[in-house]
């Protein structure tokens, strides 16, 4: 009889655990799981590993590979030259190279005391919309500073004057564990300097972007839509706290609103736009798809410097340039197995982490490049909008997105950052100089998470970085 009870009332404790913690519980990897980009995954481990084409492309494709390559490392230069096929930096500008940003086609990171400029970190700019600005807001996101535009660039040909210099300084605060261990965490405050063209638009809205890594764009493109929507839940149907929503963008070539995928803020359709954009924005050269220079009514000598062409960046050129990023390889994980690493699996699903990075997708069949279609891959992200509280905030909104808003950024790779970029700062503007304190600025939408996180033992939140460094 004492046997019969005790087996019931150890029955009944597993089913109240069960009902208790709905976690899934790792025991060990599961299939295909190392391979985060699915057949594309490329095995490098070491500072190139971000630098790998697809796996699975031929060694013909391997070739428009590299010419992609050529375009994004190498220097543009100043017009007139004799290099035609890429002359037409700037006039204003805030790099000569996609590399020198996304260095290794990593992470680029805030700019240190001594720095001669910010090169892989931005500051976009704006100002509050008004009624009047409808149609801006459509096509644009945002309103642009009147004098600065929508960017500023710290760089310039000669005979042009830079916008200004950019300076990064930190205020410090303290997130304390439940275990009593400290941790100080950052907050940068820009310093712009030796404005060229006058003072800012007195309600200006500064956000500072750091470079993100360009590994596995093309996957990201080739997931389906719908995969993507069905994850949203603007108004918190389920009531788990979490309330992913899509922003809705420009798409220049098609002149219509669609679904933004790529940028902090989700704010570029696809990746042709993203790379014209950049072109744009960072190295003042013109396209098809952007065919003026960013030079505002108040910078008349960049409104009349000489081009390299028009445009600059030849369709053919684009092209090359969008197979290359969408090419570019996703690094297996490492240590899948290991003990460490699928306990800390365990508490990143627990602490509800993959409400927002969501695990897996599937590609679509019709993906832009067949090497890319029908692809399982573990992109750890929504790509959705998620209010990330007040401390992260930039309080700058673009398109649908507020100020508080802000894209899941994928996962893949990260644990690779300091081998490739030899630094750890993460987030959108750099703050955080480790993982940990990437997840203790989580806040809105995050805060149960963060919480969850706070009240780990020491070895748990071991565990836990161990799993994101896995991957």
């Amino acid at each position: 009889m004492y046997v019969k009870q005790r087996t019931a009332l150890l029955l009944l404790a597993c089913v109240c655990l069960s009902a208790c913690d709905e976690a899934p519980r790792f025991t060990q990897a599961e299939p295909g799981e190392s391979l985060s980009g699915g057949s594309t995954t490329v095995l490098k481990k070491d500072q190139n590993a971000f630098s790998m084409p697809s796996a699975n492309l031929s060694p013909a494709r391997r070739l428009d590979f590299s010419v992609g390559n050529s375009f994004f490392r190498n220097p543009w230069v100043i017009a007139p030259t004799t290099t035609t096929a890429r002359d037409g930096l700037g006039p204003l500008f805030n790099t000569n190279a996609c590399q020198n940003c996304h260095i290794k086609d990593g992470r680029g990171h805030p700019p240190g005391p001594d720095a001669k400029s910010s090169v892989s970190m931005l500051v976009r700019l704006s100002i509050p919309a008004s009624s009047r600005d409808a149609e801006v807001l459509l096509r644009q996101g945002v309103v642009a500073e009147p004098v600065y535009g929508t960017q500023l660039q710290d760089m310039a040909v000669p005979g042009i004057t830079p916008e200004g210099k950019v300076r990064v300084s930190y205020s410090y605060q303290t997130q304390r564990f439940a275990d009593g261990t400290e941790v100080e965490l950052r907050k940068p405050t820009l310093d712009i300097s030796n404005l060229g063209y006058g003072d800012f638009h007195a309600d200006t809205q500064f956000s500072a972007r750091i470079a993100p890594p360009m590994i596995g764009l093309g996957l990201l493109e080739a997931i389906p839509e719908e995969a993507i929507l069905a994850n949203a839940d603007p108004d918190d149907s389920n009531g788990d706290g979490i309330s992913g929503r899509p922003n809705l963008v420009w798409d220049r070539a098609q002149q219509r609103s669609v679904l933004g995928r790529f940028g902090w803020k989700a704010g570029q359709p696809s990746l042709n736009q993203q790379n014209a954009d950049a072109f744009a924005n960072d190295m003042g050269l013109t396209s098809s798809l952007i065919p003026q220079d960013n030079c505002t009514h108040a910078q008349p000598d960049c409104l009349s410097a000489v081009n390299g062409g028009e445009p600059e960046v030849s369709d053919n050129i684009l092209a090359t340039v969008l197979f290359y990023t969408r090419n570019l390889g996703v690094p297996a994980r490492r240590d899948v197995d290991k003990p460490e690493v699928l306990q800390g699996k365990n508490l990143f699903y627990k602490s509800g982490c993959q409400s927002c990075h969501t695990p897996t997708f599937t590609t679509a069949a019709d993906a832009a490049e067949p090497e890319l279609a029908n692809q399982n891959i573990h992109p750890y992200s929504d790509l959705l909008l998620h209010d990330m509280g007040e401390g992260l905030a930039d309080n700058r909104s673009e398109f649908l997105a507020t100020g508080r808003e802000w894209r899941t950024p994928p996962l893949w790779g990260i644990g690779l950052t300091e081998r490739v970029n030899g630094h750890t700062q993460f987030l959108h503007d750099g703050r955080a100089r480790n993982l940990l304190e990437a997840i203790l600025w989580h806040g809105g939408e995050a805060e149960a998470a963060k919480q969850s996180v706070l009240n780990m033992k020491a070895s748990e939140r071991s565990a836990l970085l161990a799993f994101l460094n896995s991957l």
